[in-house]
């Protein structure tokens, strides 16, 4: 008996076709909503509970239809200690701009309001600028690669 080539094995029926939400522990809704409502624009998609911890409000912001892949989700634990950086735990998260003339606003926009930012790299093939948010999450504002 023959072992299966590549072009005669049966088609992988399982894939994954992209990121629905990322989760972050927060330890105040109210001002991640203030920072990522107000000041970021993203949608207020759904407010609530977490299913597994009826203890913490859950939050959910994306684009203004709930889409997966525009998802973020908060989870609020006020008395949780900070997080340290390293293994186990996410380095930053990358929101998506339309365009280079469009992030240097978000830089202006942002500081104008008293957000520091950095200032506009260049990373090859799309530019970027970071940022912290209220919990200090690092986050990216990035082109369309």
């Amino acid at each position: 008996m023959t072992e299966p080539t590549e072009s005669t094995a049966q088609p992988r029926r399982m894939q994954i076709t992209g990121i629905h939400h990322v989760t972050l522990i927060v330890r105040d809704l109210d001002a991640t909503t203030a920072f990522y409502r107000d000041t970021l624009g993203l949608g207020l998609v759904e407010q609530g509970v977490n299913d597994d911890d009826p203890t913490a409000r859950h939050f959910w912001f994306g684009d203004r239809d709930g889409r997966a892949g525009t998802l973020v989700s908060f989870m609020e634990y006020p008395q949780m200690p900070a997080g340290s950086p390293g293994p186990g735990a996410p380095h930053h998260l990358a929101l998506t701009v339309d365009s280079a003339e469009e992030l240097d606003a978000w830089r202006d926009y942002l500081r104008g309001r008293g957000v520091q930012t950095t200032d506009v790299f260049q990373r090859g093939r799309f530019r970027s600028l970071y940022l912290r948010d209220p919990d200090d999450h690092i986050l990216e504002l990035a082109t369309r690669v």
